[in-house]
């Protein structure tokens, strides 16, 4: 086995990175046998150079993922040169529209030593910071389609992905989203809900609704023609997911 196969060499390394990077980081290692996870993370490998060039050549195989509490994550792959080491590549979020990444230059990814402790210092010093900012950049982008909450309504706004996001104004909408099940982007504040089971999103919002009502809140839906219905409503069903994904916006 030739040590860009070796599973526990790569787990390895990234455990011992995850440690070293600042901020809390968790390491996920995907043997080959994750096809799905594998395709997947080639998809959002957010490189438009070095990284990219090599997943061309050498489709994954393994790869391991750091993933950070905000949502930021990096990708792990084996370096298939005559240098021992890896290759390190930003993860492009999931579930923002295509447009958000327009005018975002790509972070790229870098190649680092075997050295865990090395590695560190040039994530954390060179990719890390074009990560970080270009992390920032995407998702504000991304709050544009967003419609502005008031501190006596709450807006929701269909996502392309079939999930509803809001931003609320206030602690007590907050809280109201938080227990039903909208999840916070600590980059942004903004909240959103998953609309991959449609029955549990509808109830979702609609225990929304009564509990804002409740303190005195409104609600409303932003439906994508742009009309706001005055109060939210059980939603049939999502409006049908956008068959273009993140890694199209990121080649233009």
């Amino acid at each position: 086995m030739h040590h860009h196969e070796d599973p526990e060499r790569l787990a390895s390394f990234a455990d011992v990175l995850s440690g070293e990077l600042p901020g809390t980081w968790r390491s996920t290692h995907h043997p080959a046998k994750d096809e799905e996870a594998l395709a997947e993370l080639a998809d959002h490998v957010w490189d438009l150079d070095l990284v990219a060039e090599s997943l061309a050549a050498h489709p994954l195989r393994q790869a391991a993922v750091l993933s950070r509490p905000d949502g930021a994550q990096l990708v792990i792959l084996d370096r298939h040169d005559e240098r021992d080491g890896f290759l390190i590549a930003a993860v492009a979020p999931r579930g923002l529209p295509d447009e958000a990444y327009g005018g975002v230059p790509e972070p790229n990814g870098i190649a680092v030593t075997d050295d865990p402790f090395l590695a560190a210092e040039q994530v954390a010093g060179d990719l890390l910071a074009r990560y970080d900012t270009a992390l920032a950049r995407v998702r504000l982008n991304a709050m544009d389609d967003i419609v502005p909450s008031q501190p006596d309504r709450v807006v929701l706004t269909w996502q392309p992905d079939g999930s509803l996001a809001a931003a609320p104004v206030g602690d007590t909408a907050a809280n109201v989203l938080a227990a039903n099940g909208f999840v916070k982007d600590e980059q942004t504040g903004v909240y959103r809900l998953s609309g991959d089971d449609t029955y549990k999103q509808a109830r979702a919002v609609r225990a929304t609704g009564q509990q804002l009502r409740a303190h005195g809140i409104g609600t409303a839906l932003q439906h994508p023609s742009g009309r706001i219905a005055p109060t939210a409503t059980a939603p049939a069903a999502p409006p049908a997911p956008t068959t273009s994904r993140a890694s199209a916006a990121r080649t233009r």
